[in-house]
């Protein structure tokens, strides 16, 4: 059977019913498996908990990267929207420091998972590389903003906050952190980025 193409200007084709079914059936156990053993969790045992078979799995996701990509669309999405309201509620230096913060907290969330961003992020090719993009991007709108308010230094890019949220939220996984103290350890780690 010939796969949907998924270029520029060509729309990509519905699966049909069973095949969108065992999509959705391998992305639900991806995202247990991931909450109980981390991303670096035997893909073999999520389709056996998917109830799909090894070629199922492969033939929707052929690398981990693309199935990783696909379970953080939403968890992206709902972090991109929870920046929007921070950008409209708090001035600058506190939206940065929010965002820096939550950032840090969302990408604890499965084992190794900033390990396999921090991956991607040094390799363009990877899958998973466009994945970090629009949390980069909205590190950028936050540091640009609290630049302009005279609230964050001029010589630190967007990757070295970004480098450095992937390493603190390496931290708060393997150190267990509770809320409170990962957001302690933001706030000591990121002091140097603010005027």
């Amino acid at each position: 059977m010939a796969t949907a193409r998924n270029t520029a200007g060509e729309a990509k084709r519905p699966l049909r019913a069973d095949a969108q079914r065992n999509r959705d059936a391998i992305l639900a156990a991806a995202r247990e498996i991931f909450d109980a053993e981390g991303v670096l969790a035997s893909l073999d045992g999520i389709a056996l908990r998917a109830g799909v078979g090894n070629a199922t799995l492969y033939r929707n996701f052929p690398t981990r990267d693309d199935l990783l990509t696909a379970v953080m669309e939403t968890a992206v999405a709902a972090a991109l929207t929870e920046a929007d309201q921070i950008a409209k509620t708090r001035p600058p230096r506190e939206a940065l420091a929010e965002w820096l913060f939550l950032l840090t907290w969302r990408l604890r969330i499965w084992h190794d998972l900033p390990y396999c961003l921090a991956t991607a992020h040094a390799d363009a090719a990877s899958a998973m590389a466009p994945t970090g993009n629009p949390l980069k991007d909205r590190i950028g709108h936050f540091l640009d903003a609290a630049r302009t308010s005279g609230d964050a230094v001029r010589d630190v890019t967007v990757d070295d906050a970004y480098e450095l949220i992937l390493a603190l939220s390496w931290a708060v996984d393997q150190f267990a952190d509770d809320q409170a103290t990962a957001r302690r350890r933001v706030t000591m780690a990121t002091a140097g980025l603010f005027t």
